[in-house]
């Protein structure tokens, strides 16, 4: 398909010269109280919801945006709006522990005077009932992110008779929480801040609460949630700033999301002012007229994310690994670049770890002139012929391949343009676009027997184990569910090794030059096609004031201003 004239990528270009931040806005204690900017409505739109509004059970990054203001963990990321926002904090726990018996054992206590907004203190039999539940509903990270602690292994095993006895103790009287680990674990404090170690009352039903939101803890809670037209947030009566770091209070009364408009008519709705913020990507046709017209109201920001495409190691044809890796050398990033919005905000990955994150790799094996054996320093052009020769020597030209893609304009686009790629190297290709209420759920679940498909990601923390271990480890791959997030199905014993081994290590360039490792011997493998990495563009209301960001969670909507 042609591409877009090079004035659309220059127009994007002039985005990168935005306004400056603003200062925090919040008084030293992080409450809003007596603010003038305090009060109104936020509004929000977004074409769909992002299913399941269980925070230990949806992986979408809309809905984690969402609970870093309505739940909370025993630690969280700093809500701070420069790159300090990777830090860990303490949240519900008084303070961050300190590694003791080498990365195995971590202590903490938890808070008194925190409530749910039903009005109850949150104690440690909540500690210690949320996170049972995240194996008894099979949280989709019970495995990866928490799969270390003592007894978890009979807790994947049998969820329903999960106990964690020996792996986590509380004591009522002290208010004390300790987690025992089989092996080190240098991340495990990174793991708590995700939203699936949120904690939820203890009598919290042990199943996905689909439609029926938890008592939240955070300066907002659900009054309404309809998954087919919206939701809305207003003031937990019963929270209070107990640490400015992790959850600071709220500035708008009320947070108004609605879902149904597609992304060109959401771009229109926040011009108009009807909405002030949109979660969708910015359709290409439309990135010259905000980059020329509302300059001051775009956002370019740095992001641990990237565009993927995962093929099913485990059904043809990419059960082949000629076919997969012919698939990786037709790859054109730059297109795919182009697609996205140019190179002002998307740039040729060739590595499923990006730049910036220990570990990370800058060199490229599938590009022209490159191969396993022998990378280039960067990605320079797709090698079709040696592509098309592969996919002869695989002996599975002709067969039918379907493409699931969001139903998004930026992901339908790329959708086509990999049918049409994929029909050039001799199949019979397809794009098969869906909701992104569906979709996620849908090409995780081996059922559907989904071949290809396209995918962003972003990091849970600032970790290559986000990347590497979360969709390409052994333990995340449960065939006939919606939690699968191994979306390829791949499995290596001396990749899991290598990742195994890095995520115990508490010597950070030890754990780098593993991780570096297990990337090679996947890479080789190809299980999936890294394409951009992307840096995040918003786009919001003339009368938001106070955008605040951070790496992790993209805009922070309790911190913005709409009064």
């Amino acid at each position: 398909m042609p591409f877009p004239a090079r004035s659309v990528c220059l127009a994007i270009g002039l985005l990168l010269a935005g306004p400056a931040r603003a200062g925090d806005g919040l008084a030293g204690d992080g409450d809003t109280l007596g603010s003038p900017h305090r009060g109104g409505t936020l509004r929000l739109t977004a074409a769909s919801s992002g299913g399941t509004v269980d925070p230990q059970i949806n992986y979408t990054s809309k809905y984690a945006q969402l609970f870093a203001v309505l739940y909370d963990g025993l630690l969280a990321s700093r809500k701070a709006d420069d790159d300090s926002s990777d830090d860990v904090v303490p949240d519900l726990a008084e303070s961050v522990p300190v590694a003791e018996d080498g990365g195995r054992t971590w202590r903490m206590v938890l808070r008194r005077g925190v409530r749910f907004s039903t009005g109850r203190e949150v104690t440690v039999a909540d500690v210690a009932a949320s996170f049972r539940r995240l194996f008894q509903v099979g949280s989709p990270t019970a495995g990866s992110f928490y799969g270390a602690i003592i007894g978890a292994d009979a807790c994947l095993r049998d969820p329903a008779r999960c106990t964690l006895q020996g792996g986590l103790e509380v004591d009522a009287a002290t208010r004390a929480v300790t987690f025992h680990l089989s092996r080190p674990d240098a991340e495990f404090p990174q793991k708590l801040t995700f939203p699936h170690a949120a904690i939820l009352p203890a009598d919290t039903p042990v199943r996905d609460l689909g439609n029926v939101p938890a008592p939240t803890t955070g300066p907002y809670m659900f009054a309404s949630y309809d998954p087919d037209r919206g939701m809305l947030l207003v003031r937990n009566p019963y929270f209070h700033v107990w640490s400015p770091g992790a959850q600071p209070d709220g500035y708008a009364d009320r947070i108004q999301y609605d879902f149904g408009l597609p992304d060109e008519a959401e771009v229109t709705a926040v011009e108009n002012g009807q909405y002030d913020w949109m979660f969708d990507m910015k359709p290409l046709d439309r990135l010259g007229e905000l980059g020329g017209r509302h300059t001051a109201q775009v956002h370019i920001r740095p992001l641990y994310g990237l565009y993927y495409v995962p093929m099913n190691v485990n059904i043809p044809p990419f059960d082949n690994p000629l076919a997969r890796q012919a698939v990786n050398f037709a790859m054109d990033r730059r297109a795919m670049a182009i697609l996205y919005g140019g190179t002002a905000v998307a740039t040729p990955l060739c590595r499923m770890v990006p730049p910036g994150l220990p570990g990370a790799l800058a060199d490229c094996a599938y590009t022209a002139g490159g191969n396993s054996d022998h990378p280039l320093p960067s990605w320079r052009a797709p090698d079709l012929d040696r592509a098309r020769r592969l996919v002869a020597q695989s002996g599975t030209a002709g067969q039918k391949v379907t493409v699931v893609v969001l139903n998004t304009a930026v992901d339908l686009s790329m959708g086509v343009w990999l049918r049409n790629m994929l029909q050039s190297l001799g199949y019979d290709a397809s794009v098969k676009p869906m909701a992104e209420s569906v979709q996620f759920g849908y090409v995780q679940n081996t059922a559907n027997h989904v071949q290809i498909s396209v995918r962003d990601w972003f990091a849970d923390y600032p970790s290559a184990s986000n990347f590497l271990d979360d969709l390409f480890g052994c333990e995340n791959f449960h065939p006939g569910t919606d939690n699968s997030i191994n979306i390829s199905g791949y499995c290596n014993v001396a990749a899991q090794a290598a990742m195994d081994a890095a995520k115990q290590e508490t010597d950070p360039a030890r754990a780098a030059m593993l991780w570096t490792e297990a990337e090679r011997t996947i890479d080789r493998d190809s299980p999936a096609v890294p394409t951009i990495r992307i840096n995040y563009i918003d786009f919001v209301s003339r009368r938001l004031g106070h955008y605040f960001y951070t790496n992790l969670y993209h805009m922070i909507f309790s911190q913005v201003w709409v009064q």
